[in-house]
């Protein structure tokens, strides 16, 4: 499950993050409202924990502009404002809970996780694309009905895929949202890990499902016609 946490605070961040990786989540920390609403825009998140006070456009905003949009990621506001009209002006703009602090890390964990459990419900639970499935709560990746062994990196590399299935995905968002770097930095590794998971995706006598687009990317056919 992948938390994005939008928060200003540099160390009041890392120490969320941590708990939250200590339970098994994976956690991408925005210091902003625009990086957080740039982050949400390009990778698909099970959660978003936004801080209302953010330097520039606050939380509150964010959240507004996430619903515009169209996003329906639950998210969960986090404030030192403890009125009513304060816990009503961010229920009505679009968050789903709302806690206040100071606030102990159980607290957080537990609402996180009513909030990700009530989101099932309407969440497809396993991504699929041809023959190929994954699914992203027990991490069970399945081809033809065999279980496959990924690493975590391939892992990541074949979630943004299927949750882009039929899509490019270029190499600069895998740079990104899988390794936090510049493509510069770790260009050939991508390569590395695409012919890998390429060898375990795409066995013998298999329809090739993951594509090279030439210049552009990467894509995972949506069905089970498609070329090396």
């Amino acid at each position: 499950m992948r938390i994005l946490l939008v928060e200003d605070d540099a160390k009041a961040a890392r120490l969320l993050a941590r708990g939250f990786a200590e339970e098994g989540f994976v956690v991408d920390i925005a210091g902003s409202a625009e990086e957080g609403d740039e982050r949400a825009f390009v990778t698909d998140y099970d959660l978003i924990v936004l801080d209302w006070m953010l330097p520039g456009k606050n939380g509150l905003q964010l959240c507004a502009d996430l619903r515009r949009r169209g996003t329906e990621t639950p998210i969960l506001m986090l404030t030192a404002r403890d009125a009513l009209a304060d816990r009503v002006a961010g229920l009505n703009t679009g968050a789903d809970d709302y806690l206040t602090k100071p606030f102990a890390f159980e607290e957080l964990l537990a609402r996180s996780r009513a909030l990700l459990r009530r989101s099932e419900l309407t969440r497809p639970p396993v991504l699929q694309a041809a023959d190929l499935s994954l699914d992203p709560h027990t991490h069970a990746v399945l081809r033809a009905e065999s279980p496959l062994d990924l690493t975590p990196k391939e892992y990541a590399i074949l979630e943004i895929l299927l949750r882009h299935a039929g899509e490019v995905v270029s190499r600069s968002r895998l740079a990104e949202q899988v390794w936090k770097a510049d493509l510069i930095a770790i260009d050939n590794l991508i390569d590395v890990h695409i012919s890998k998971l390429r060898r375990k995706v795409d066995g013998p006598g298999q329809a090739a499902l993951i594509q090279t687009v030439r210049g552009r990317g990467f894509r995972l056919a949506a069905g089970p016609d498609a070329d090396a």
